[in-house]
């Protein structure tokens, strides 16, 4: 049966299951059901709604910032942006050339052009061209284009750039010493995994969702290799101080910004086509996604970083960027979303004036604040505010002496080590974790519960995202939808926050006896799932086969709650929007189940300490990050989702990775260093955890299941709990079993008596 075919039977189910008499029946200590519409839509748009009044809140939270010590804010924002590997230092950049190619690729009025190289890390250079003065220089300048623009273009080697805004060669002409690095651009050429599947993301969001699993970014990356040319410039004042600069346009703009107000030694810079509110930063490419951002860092509060060195705002149009490349049956996956236009002018104003209470921040406006970057005025401002002699005299383009040179293998080669460099990140993450898990006392379950609590804290509070604990009263609404001859269902519905619920299925038995206490088992849907689909007994799901009707069948109470991922990607904009406030589609779910467990928990016919959870597929992701946090659930079952998740998050050389589909919602900050699946099942103990998985399922392969699970059977042996974890494998699909599984719920929620 098909979504569209489930949909309706669901409906035609729920019209011929409530009779008139039937829908005033409701349980006790409620109120009657009154929601009108879809929940799990209603759910989303709740969420929504919840992000953006946050968002905007957002501004006012940031002012407690102001004023405060500036060296531990830096090191906050280091490590949000992943600017936290340490860079090798070096004495000199090397020249690029080879036999047929010369390392001096062009010689213009007063200067020189070579093609150079850097060292960032052991592993990563940074590469570009050094505009080199005959003279000595009157300012060591790092000027950084946009991220489709080359370094020959800002620097009038290559077509591409107005001559107005080949800011790289200006500055070159009036006496500056200019490093132009290499960005990573928004072509698709090798996003992918050859001969498996490539994809339609951007080669800055490729390396962008392997990054942020391991506590990294392609911004970070990149302000690294400034960094880098910074402790050059440096390292050449020592023979004769020179002021040094940045200036950056486009994404270049967002890395001259967020290096400058990371390093003191950078005495000015001129940030052009970028600077503006990042209330709407959800709306951005998916590669500026910067956990926790909006917390303590926009544009604004940066530049209070930044204070009282000079920054010049230069209001210019923007790149302008409609989304990822388009999507064809050879590529596709990326993040859909993403934009990049030019905002209005009164939104630049707005945000300088927020910044520029010291008076340190200065405003050019180029053209209408349409006109080109680089404008003459605002390498002016920056050139004085270094305090470098000359001026910006009218020069001209220069030839590049190389014959057919091609960037594009310059960029590649690029691109290759920050995958390789990302790549060795994830293959040492299990020592990150090991040393990170060492910590906690695994000589009795006791001690173990007790010491790993402040991992437990951490996990909720820096991967996932913590929102405060439900803050309104649960004002049960419920109505009967079904009368079998076994149980009853209730639709259920909970308030969690303002304007947020939690909505579900309650089956009962009918057989309870007064007084009598059931086990509960919260049988969670997957991904496009719906609560009906659980818990209708008309509905027999592919995937789950009438698991919680079944399992009421049996004598347990069971709930099938809405989790609210679905509706595709209106759902996935919940983690764009959730992101930069440290928030996740989990923070929610989270909440959403604290409410759940302290309803069931007060129903007179549960007993609240035999609550378990039985989840499939992004059901069995919710039973990795909920009942291992959440300490009223009695035992957890992940079905159809265990295996090695840090690989299924950023391999680049299998198929079962999330690299090459759309689910960039997948993506959890600093995830590989933290914590595995493995490390989230042991949190489980001495509380029961359970695998289900089916040789077909797709998921990942039984080699990488059996691998990860292993190292959950090893430790509740050596806890001396072996008898209360479990692996079943069966001959299936992506689908609920509900044999061995059903038996550990029988054995461990200890039903029937």
């Amino acid at each position: 049966m098909n979504r569209a075919s489930i949909l309706t039977a669901m409906l035609l189910s729920l019209a011929a299951a409530m009779p008139v008499t039937l829908a005033q029946t409701i349980l006790p200590g409620s109120r009657p059901f009154g929601y009108q519409g879809d929940p799990a839509a209603g759910m989303v748009d709740a969420i929504h709604t919840f992000l953006l009044r946050e968002t905007a809140a957002s501004v006012d939270r940031r002012a407690k910032f102001q004023g405060s010590d500036v060296a531990p804010r830096r090191e906050r924002f280091r490590r949000l942006i992943g600017a936290v590997d340490v860079r090798v230092p070096f004495t000199a950049p090397e020249l690029t050339a080879t036999t047929a190619v010369p390392a001096e690729v062009a010689r213009g009025k007063g200067y020189h052009v070579y093609a150079v190289r850097w060292p960032v890390f052991d592993d990563v250079d940074a590469e570009g061209l050094l505009l080199e003065p005959e003279g000595t220089p009157t300012a060591r300048i790092v000027a950084i284009p946009d991220a489709d623009w080359s370094p020959e273009m800002l620097s009038g080697l290559a077509p591409g750039v107005d001559p107005s805004a080949q800011f790289a060669r200006r500055l070159a002409e009036s006496g500056c010493q200019v490093l132009v690095p290499t960005l990573i651009d928004r072509s698709d050429t090798w996003s992918g995994i050859p001969g498996v599947r490539m994809t339609n993301q951007t080669h800055r969001e490729w390396i962008y969702r392997m990054a942020y699993e391991t506590g990294r970014h392609i911004i970070g990356y990149e302000v690294q290799k400034v960094l880098a040319a910074v402790d050059w410039f440096t390292h050449e004042n020592a023979g004769g101080a020179a002021p040094i600069g940045i200036a950056g346009y486009g994404e270049g703009g967002l890395v001259a910004l967020y290096a400058t107000s990371l390093d003191p030694r950078i005495g000015a810079a001129m940030v052009s086509g970028y600077f503006q509110s990042r209330q709407d930063l959800w709306r951005e490419p998916i590669y500026r996604d910067v956990w926790g951002l909006l917390e303590e860092f926009g544009d604004a509060d940066l530049a209070g970083m930044i204070a009282p060195r000079a920054l010049i705002v230069e209001a210019s149009r923007f790149p302008e960027v409609a989304g990822p490349p388009a999507s064809t049956p050879e590529r596709r996956g990326a993040a859909p979303s993403g934009r990049i236009t030019t905002p209005p002018l009164d939104s630049i104003r707005s945000e300088v004036a927020r910044a520029s209470a010291s008076g340190h921040v200065q405003l050019v406006v180029s053209g209408d604040g349409r006109g080109s970057p680089g404008s003459t005025e605002a390498l002016t401002a920056l050139l004085r505010s270094l305090g470098a002699p000359g001026s910006l005299t009218p020069g001209e383009p220069v030839k590049d002496v190389r014959t057919n040179f091609d960037p594009t293998i310059r960029l590649h080669r690029q691109f290759d080590q920050l995958v390789a460099h990302t790549q060795a990140l994830v293959r040492g993450s299990d020592l990150k974790r090991a040393a990170r898990w060492s910590q906690a006392n695994s000589s009795s379950p006791e001690a173990w519960k007790q010491t790993t609590q402040p991992l437990r804290n951490y996990i909720w509070d820096e991967v996932i995202g913590r929102l405060p604990d439900p803050s309104v009263p649960a004002n049960a609404q419920t109505r009967l939808v079904y009368d079998e001859p076994k149980f009853r269902g209730y639709e259920v519905m909970l308030d969690v926050w303002p304007g947020i619920f939690a909505y579900g299925i309650l089956l009962v038995p009918k057989d309870i006896q007064p007084g009598e206490r059931r086990p509960v088992v919260v049988c969670q849907h997957g991904l496009e799932g719906y609560a009906r689909e659980v818990a209708d007994p008309k509905i027999d799901s592919h995937y789950y086969h009438r698991l919680a009707v079944r399992l009421a069948e049996e004598g347990f109470v069971t709930f099938a709650p809405q989790n609210p991922y679905i509706g595709e990607d209106r759902f996935r904009l919940i983690q764009r929007q959730g992101h930069p406030l440290k928030l996740s589609l989990f923070s929610f779910i989270l909440g959403q189940h604290q409410r759940l467990l302290e309803w069931l928990g007060g129903l007179a016919f549960v007993d609240r300490e035999r609550i378990g959870f039985y989840g499939l597929s992004y059901g069995g992701k919710t039973a990795m990050r909920v009942p291992p946090l959440v300490d009223g659930y009695a035992l957890s079952i992940c079905s159809a989702d265990f295996n090695e998740w840090v690989w299924k998050t950023t391999r680049v050389d299998s198929g079962y990775s999330y690299m090459v589909t759309n689910e960039y919602d997948m993506l959890e900050f600093d995830f590989a260093n933290v914590v595995n699946y493995s490390d989230l099942a042991n949190l489980m103990a001495p509380r029961p955890f359970m695998v289900e998985r089916g040789h077909e399922d797709g998921v990942a392969p039984d080699e990488w299941v059996a691998y990860e699970y292993a190292k959950v059977r090893r430790f509740y042996t050596r806890l001396g709990i072996p008898d209360r974890t479990e692996i079943e494998f069966f001959n299936g699909p992506h689908t609920i079993h509900g044999v061995g599984t059903f038996a550990f719920l029988r054995r461990h929620l200890k039903w029937p008596r």
